[in-house]
């Protein structure tokens, strides 16, 4: 089985647990957790993470953050001076803002409720300049129903490690992954 039959066989079972209403928005994330080199295979497959979620009886609703990197650059005032010498931007707490009203506004929708799965991708798009630890807390409280979190990276005692790259952060979200059957309710 590859890593991503797994963990689409994770992410089923996960997604088909009886949901607890009494949740922080820190324990209403999901990470799935994949090698950084199965980013293109995970995209390509998502119509099934939709369709396991459609088939437990969940809306998806889905958030892709990969244009929002080129987005932000090309409505940067200085974009010309960034062009000419990008060791000079600070896109980080901005770059977080808007990720963050990205996923929040998927989270107001009218089809996002407690039975709801918003699913977010594009973070490697996003690797150098903002944290994925930061976006997570700006929107955790803003989740109706469960953040499923596509995370290219590594999962091992309680450590999410972005693209392998850096500094691991211990986070309460739920780890669903490629390698081992770990299902949490």
């Amino acid at each position: 089985m590859s890593a991503i039959d797994r963990l689409l066989s994770n992410y089923s079972r996960q997604v088909r647990l009886p949901w607890s209403a009494n949740m922080s928005g820190k324990q209403r994330v999901w990470f799935a957790v994949y090698p950084p080199t199965e980013e293109r295979r995970v995209r390509a497959r998502l119509p099934q993470f939709e369709a396991l979620t459609l088939a437990a009886n969940h809306a998806w609703i889905a958030v892709d953050l990969t244009r929002l990197l080129p987005e932000f650059l090309a409505a940067h005032k200085y974009r010309e001076s960034v062009f000419q010498n990008p060791r000079y931007l600070r896109a980080g707490s901005d770059l977080e803002l808007s990720a963050a009203a990205l996923v929040k506004d998927a989270c107001s929708r009218e089809e996002a409720d407690a039975a709801s799965v918003v699913a977010l991708t594009g973070l490697a798009s996003l690797f150098d300049f903002m944290r994925v630890s930061s976006l997570i807390e700006l929107v955790e409280d803003s989740v109706p129903g469960r953040l499923l979190i596509l995370f290219p990276g590594e999962y091992a005692g309680n450590v999410y490690r972005f693209m392998d790259a850096r500094d691991g952060f211990n986070y309460m979200a739920v780890p669903i992954t490629s390698t081992e059957s770990f299902i949490n309710p």
